[in-house]
């Protein structure tokens, strides 16, 4: 074994309580989970039922039938009055498994190979029986979990959501609205109208403005290539779109964004019909910035050969480099063409949030829709994507009538529906999280975990600059930045063979995943051939530190030495 040191078995755990082999007790936390799983037990045990899970080893769980008007174990609800009364035993012993996980994992991901973790929770999942799931099962998910609040686990847009996010979302989840209409989320539906008014507003739009909360930026995506297919095709073919589809004759339609943009746009134009081919990959400086002038030449080739300008997407804030796209030039030039203008600010979206980042997304209220994503720099439980349109009408090709969701005359009597707004019907009351987060910290207490996160951004890539053996892409941006381990050499940082470097790049970063020691990410640049893998940090932990990042590249420098000294072991 390799890198942390892997935990001692410490003993034989109580029933329930999770076991795995090489796992050590969490001292006084297990002590507590042991207590809260009995109790968990005896409860069950009071409906004159034995939970499943206590038989004697090598017996089958005895299928049997509580006396008539008990309850089966597990089987309370979580609504109503009586809903916190059931939840609130539950919720401690989810909250002592989880810290018990947590505990033994020790580190940012446990340090196993993929099929070793596979087969403990294989194994985990088949013992699980009865009270003592819940327990067993949280505490296996805390321990084989990537945790994103550990300050070494910084690899994607995968934020730590606030606590009291995940507070209001488990609300959410007790209270079970479905936001496809008003009976089913009186109260929801208006709060997600407000806070979605109060985001159109951040973005710049007025109060004509729509959108909808969706699963992240893909579907945001989908439906803002959606409603630009349904009007930019319809007003040149005459035709209804949505009800007729995409004209087999006239003009090809084609989509333009840049070279670094996020691949649902490829893919939400399979699936509209447009073909993935329909879309135009626009030029990138270093910084994966689009350049203006690329796009006006895609733009002027388009019209020459007939084709149709469908739309432009600009990226707010791009995976790899978080680079935002030159918004007022992008729109300007949609305008031009008459092509919708939409703008992906999945990750850039949060600039907003902050004084001195907002100005990076200037132009984005030019825009005739947006993609936001509060899971990422609005630090939300997963999912919490935005749509926005700047203007309601554009939302025509959306509507939807079903009489026994959202009848025209419940809507006449005041009974709103929020229906026609989503791609999907049933929809959990993703916004309410978002809702308490806005109103406990403000837009100023979010910014200044924006802040945060661009600090430590600025200071990672300052370490990076000083080290001998580290080699920095571009300065960050937002949040994220670009680098490479150099392996020594004769050439010096830059020099080295470009096959031996990726190859190295890519080891490490496998070694630290293998060790328990970091999560950190792996691109590749654009363009063609060797030499072009690259490391990447994405910092979303405002409570991290310059000294949490200097470790994390440490831990990067020592693997990157680690496998080319494995890289010469004749061996």
């Amino acid at each position: 074994m390799t890198g942390r040191v892997r935990a001692a078995e410490a003993g034989s755990p109580a029933p329930g309580v999770a076991s795995v082999p090489g796992a050590r007790e969490a001292g006084g936390r297990a002590e507590a989970l042991r207590a809260l799983v009995d109790g968990l037990l005896a409860s069950a045990a009071h409906t004159g039922t034995e939970p499943p899970g206590t038989e004697p080893p090598g017996t089958e769980p005895r299928a049997t039938a509580p006396p008539p008007g008990t309850a089966l174990p597990g089987s309370a609800l979580s609504g109503s009055v009586d809903g916190p009364g059931a939840l609130e035993p539950l919720l401690r012993a989810a909250l002592a498994a989880l810290e018990e996980g947590a505990a033994r994992r020790g580190g940012p991901v446990p340090a196993l190979e993929p099929g070793e973790l596979a087969a403990r929770v294989a194994g985990e999942y088949a013992a699980a029986r009865g009270a003592a799931a819940l327990p067993r099962l949280t505490s296996l998910l805390a321990y084989g979990s990537a945790d994103p609040a550990d300050p070494l686990c910084a690899a994607h847009l995968h934020c730590p959501p606030l606590a009291v996010a995940v507070a209001a979302d488990l609300a959410v989840c007790a209270l079970n609205p479905s936001q496809d209409s008003w009976d089913q989320a009186p109260a929801a539906t208006t709060l997600e109208t407000l806070l979605l008014a109060e985001l159109a507003g951040l973005v710049g739009y007025g109060e004509e403005a729509a959108g909808v909360l969706t699963s992240g930026g893909t579907e945001s995506n989908l439906m803002g290539l959606m409603l630009a297919r349904d009007r930019v095709m319809g007003r040149v073919s005459g035709r209804q779109i949505e009800l007729e589809g995409v004209p087999r004759t006239g003009p090809r339609p084609r989509v333009f964004t840049s070279a670094a943009a996020h691949f649902s746009v490829q893919r939400a134009a399979a699936l509209l019909g447009l073909g993935e081919d329909a879309v135009v990959p626009v030029g990138i400086d270093h910084a994966q910035r689009m350049e203006p002038g690329a796009l006006a030449g895609a733009l002027r080739r388009c019209a020459d050969a007939g084709e149709l300008p469908v739309a432009v997407v600009a990226t707010a804030g791009t995976t790899d480099t978080g680079t935002v796209d030159p918004l007022p030039e992008c729109a300007r030039l949609a305008a031009e063409y008459g092509a919708w203008f939409h703008v992906d600010a999945a990750y850039g979206g949060g600039a907003l949030l902050s004084d001195r980042l907002a100005p990076l997304l200037d132009g984005v209220e030019l825009a005739d829709s947006v993609s936001l994503d509060w899971h990422k720099l609005g630090w939300q439980p997963v999912a919490a994507g935005v749509f926005l349109v700047r203007r309601a009408q554009t939302y025509a090709s959306l509507a939807r009538r079903a009489a026994y969701l959202n009848p025209g005359d419940d809507e006449e009597a005041g009974y709103p529906s929020l229906l026609g707004l989503s791609l999907r019907t049933t929809r959990r009351a993703d916004g309410f999280s978002i809702a308490v987060t806005l109103r406990t910290l403000g837009r100023e207490g979010l910014g200044r975990l924006v802040d945060a996160c661009h600090d430590l951004a600025l200071a990672g890539a300052a370490a990076v600059r000083a080290h001998p053996r580290l080699e920095l892409h571009a300065d960050p941006v937002l949040t994220a930045f670009l680098f490479r381990y150099v392996p020594r050499g004769h050439g010096g940082p830059g020099h080295s063979d470009p096959e031996r470097t990726d190859r190295i790049n890519a080891a490490l970063r496998r070694r630290l995943l293998r060790e328990g020691l970091a999560v950190v990410g792996r691109t590749e640049l654009p363009g063609e051939g060797p030499g072009r893998v690259r490391l990447k940090l994405t910092l979303l932990n405002p409570h991290a530190t310059p000294s949490d990042v200097e470790r994390l590249l440490d831990a990067v420098a020592g693997a990157g030495l680690a496998e080319e000294r494995a890289g010469e072991d004749p061996r």
